[in-house]
């Protein structure tokens, strides 16, 4: 990076943060700062829940995971509009009549006290731990590339967001998330124009997805039902689908997005752009990570995409073993891009026979450059114990440091900020609303003033933003939290919607049973995810948000039975 990418990026971000601490000066009370004044339009609205959604490591991950794997992740996503069509018409309309500022205000009108303090307390667990590995986990990827100091790159992120979240609340969130969807799409399709300008000549987009439909890049769809398998179109169109009304229905981060909206229908119409435009945007990001796949098969790419490992093997005792593959590395590439430089002219020609049989021999030719770059980690693991072998969240970011212009590389890494600006913002906004409104204002003081729960709710923004801060920073140091953070999500999202689908649907059952009937269905995801960990069970995590949801409701149903007690429903 040189002064002008500094410029371009600095100058974006802090564009970004002056327009939404301008555009939200105004908000002087609760409702204003934790609602934004019920004043959100559609547009703004669903931009925001996107935003809330894509983190920094998004726009990281996912070019590497279609670099890796190919286009079939975008099935994840499958179950999106369902769950957006279903909250519009069940959850929308009673959190809006209600006019409640969290979630789980409605579960005490539904139950009790101690369900709301349950859910509330789940939620600030995993989100508050969540919120630093939103920062930590692309710092520790810009610091690779950049060579920053990782302390550096994590106040960078942390700071900003504290200072424009506690300036403005839930508004300053919203306008600073739209304004930075507009940067990440359009830094996207920049990338997307740079990769097709930088392919060979004879190689167009039609040339492209027809090399990778070949090397197993363009298989969209899996019909095959296997629950180990993560992204298939019964795992994305059931088990997403619960994870995605647990996450839009349940999970204050995104609750608030659009519990700030000036109407229903302004919420629904949000809502619903979300669940329209989120696989067409992820498709565009897998379909760039396509690209990216496709020029390193023209272009010399690295063994292993960390350089800074390859570094440390370089200047080991096994620096003789490396450049031995190294050397085997180049001789594969050449051989390789010459198969596909003719594929290409066969295809076109229309000669399908030499074409196909050309597509097995690059197959085979990208099986050994495989079998080079496993043999390379084996070697990198002699000398660093503690290597993450899985390189695909560099890819991306190597491509853009090393072939886009200057100018271009420090707006394409202020995309990357600007992802994990968005979603920190979001959690760190419903972590203070979480915290003042479910907890300080309803059991330690609930006579306060308006302005006295302002404060206390800026107050407690900061003190969320700064153990973020603090958590990223120890990160590093903190493997065995690090996992139990990314393992949160899969085991508690199941349990707190199956919460919620009894509240909404089943108005027999009342609050013991309920409350009971969770505690044991978490007690059962989380054996069953120690059994997934070992291998006696192979079950992909999204498939335990049906079932922790699924167990709750038939638990619940069943503990009723037993044991009928009143309780106050809301009709």
């Amino acid at each position: 990076m040189n002064s002008i990418d500094f410029i371009v990026l600095f100058g974006t971000m802090l564009s970004i943060v002056l327009y939404g601490i301008w555009k939200t000066r105004k908000s002087h009370d609760l409702q204003g700062y934790l609602l934004g004044d019920n004043s959100m339009k559609w547009g703004t609205i669903g931009l925001s829940v996107m935003a809330t959604q894509a983190s920094a490591i998004t726009f990281l991950s996912t070019p590497g995971q279609a670099y890796q794997d190919g286009m079939g992740f975008v099935q994840f996503y499958f179950g999106m509009p369902l769950a957006m069509i279903i909250l519009s018409a069940v959850v929308v309309p009673l959190y809006y009549k209600l006019k409640v500022f969290t979630a789980y205000e409605f579960l005490e009108q539904r139950f009790d006290l101690k369900s709301r303090v349950l859910t509330a307390f789940l939620f600030l667990i995993s989100r508050g731990l969540a919120a630093g590995i939103t920062i930590y986990a692309p710092a520790i990827i810009l610091t690779s590339i950049l060579n920053w100091d990782i302390n550096i790159t994590i106040l960078i992120i942390g700071v900003i967001v504290i200072i424009y979240t506690v300036s403005g609340g839930t508004k300053a969130v919203a306008e600073t998330q739209k304004q930075q969807m507009f940067v990440i799409m359009g830094g996207m399709f920049i990338a997307f124009i740079v990769l097709l300008m930088k392919l060979p000549e004879n190689v167009g987009l039609n040339e492209a997805l027809t090399v990778a439909g070949k090397m197993g890049k363009m298989d969209v769809i899996d019909w095959e039902f296997d629950p180990a398998n993560r992204y298939n179109i019964w795992s994305g169109m059931v088990a997403a689908l619960f994870l995605f009304l647990a996450y839009f229905g349940t999970d204050q981060s995104q609750v608030q997005r659009y519990l700030s909206g000036k109407s229903i229908k302004e919420i629904r119409l949000g809502l619903l752009f979300n669940g329209v435009f989120k696989i067409p945007m992820q498709f565009s990001i897998l379909l760039v990570g396509v690209l990216v796949f496709i020029f390193y098969q023209f272009t010399m790419p690295p063994m292993f995409f960390n350089q800074s490992e390859l570094d440390k093997l370089e200047n080991s005792k096994y620096e003789q073993e490396y450049l031995v593959l190294k050397k085997e590395h180049q001789v594969v590439f050449e051989a390789k891009r010459a198969k596909l430089e003719a594929f290409v002219a066969a295809d076109k020609a229309g000669d399908d026979s030499k074409a196909d049989a050309l597509s097995q021999d690059i197959n085979a030719l990208n099986a050994k450059q495989d079998a080079i770059k496993a043999n390379t980690v084996g070697l990198m693991q002699q000398v660093n114990e503690d290597l993450d072998a899985k390189d695909s969240d560099y890819v991306f970011i190597t491509f853009v440091m090393n072939y886009l212009p200057h100018g271009l590389i420090g707006l394409l890494i202020a995309v990357i900020f600007s992802a994990a600006m968005s979603s920190t913002s979001s959690e760190l906004n419903a972590l203070a609303s979480t915290t003042v409104i479910d907890f300080y204002k309803r059991m330690v003081n609930s006579t306060g003033s308006d302005t006295h729960y302002l404060f206390m709710t800026r107050l407690f923004t900061a003190f969320w933003g700064v153990l973020a801060l603090l958590f990223a920073m120890f990160a590093s140091q903190l493997d065995n939290l690090i996992q139990a953070v990314n393992i949160l999500g899969s085991v508690f999202y199941g349990p707190i919607l199956g919460i919620f689908i009894v509240a909404f649907g089943v108005k027999y059952v009342k609050a013991n049973a309920v409350f009971i009937a969770t505690f044991v269905s978490e007690g059962i995801i989380i054996w069953l995810y120690f059994l997934t960990r070992s291998g006696e069970l192979g079950i992909s995590y999204l498939w335990f948000n049906p079932i922790g949801a699924l167990l709750v409701v038939f638990i619940a149903i069943a503990l009723q039975v037993v044991m009928p007690k009143k309780s106050k429903i809301i009709e």
